[in-house]
């Protein structure tokens, strides 16, 4: 389950546009021109746990005939899968995403080629649903064939809570970005004219990568925490 861990309120940049003033009053605007306005921009942020992760898994092996190459990949890769399904992870999260077959050549000292020999690479991509469990999902998918390992990716499965905090947070940043703004101006706030807002996540990214055949403890692996960040923009008319 994810935890809102830390809850962090920023006000950014705002414009006080107005047509002409007096003093510190604006004044009002002629026939026919555009009212006088105020736009803010508002941040909020909230810092969360993930609770879900994304690995590519990969297997490459090579041979001097094609479908030994794939015999022997084909041997591995379904090695690596019922690995993943003892580590808990359910069938349905494991997903190919490449599989590839291609002709590599050996070259002499003079450049010459020698002879020639087959690759075949597939990859799966895993959703990990129990991240506490990843390092020792490495750590056994490493053992029992994979050659690759990279893109490890975490992620929140439910934003949805996060994202609605942030968004009244930056709502909250602008509109007091606004009452100080007009009070420092000398004018009074209107009718709120337009609202618009933007949302974005950053996720964690971890690369590596991974030979077979270890051994010993799991993958030392940390998800840390992941910003949600709103955006809102404010626009009031000046009385």
């Amino acid at each position: 389950m994810k935890k809102i861990v830390t809850i962090i309120g920023i006000t950014a940049l705002a414009a006080l546009l107005f047509t002409a003033c007096s003093g510190t009053t604006a004044a009002l605007p002629a026939a026919g021109s555009s009212p006088a306005q105020l736009s803010v921009t508002g941040v909020g942020q909230v810092l969360v746990v993930p609770d879900i992760a994304f690995i590519s898994v990969g297997v490459r092996t090579q041979d001097v005939t094609v479908s030994e190459a794939i015999a022997a990949n084909n041997t591995q890769a379904q090695q690596i899968k019922e690995t993943l399904i003892a580590e808990g992870i359910s069938e349905s999260d494991i997903q190919t995403s490449s599989f590839y077959v291609y002709q590599n050549y050996n070259y002499d000292f003079q450049g010459i080629q020698t002879d020639y020999y087959f690759v075949v690479e597939n990859t799966v991509y895993v959703t990990v649903r129990d991240i506490d469990n990843m390092g020792n999902i490495l750590d056994a998918v490493g053992r029992s064939g994979a050659n690759n390992i990279y893109g490890v990716t975490f992620d929140v499965a439910d934003k949805s809570a996060a994202q609605s905090t942030a968004r009244e947070l930056a709502v909250q940043a602008a509109k007091a970005q606004a009452e100080e703004l007009a009070s420092a101006a000398g004018v009074e706030l209107g009718e709120l004219l337009s609202i618009t807002s933007y949302s974005t996540t950053t996720m964690q990214d971890f690369y590596g990568y991974g030979m077979g055949g270890g051994g010993g403890a799991s993958v030392p692996i940390s998800s840390g925490e992941m910003p949600i960040n709103a955006e809102v923009n404010l626009t009031y008319a000046i009385k």
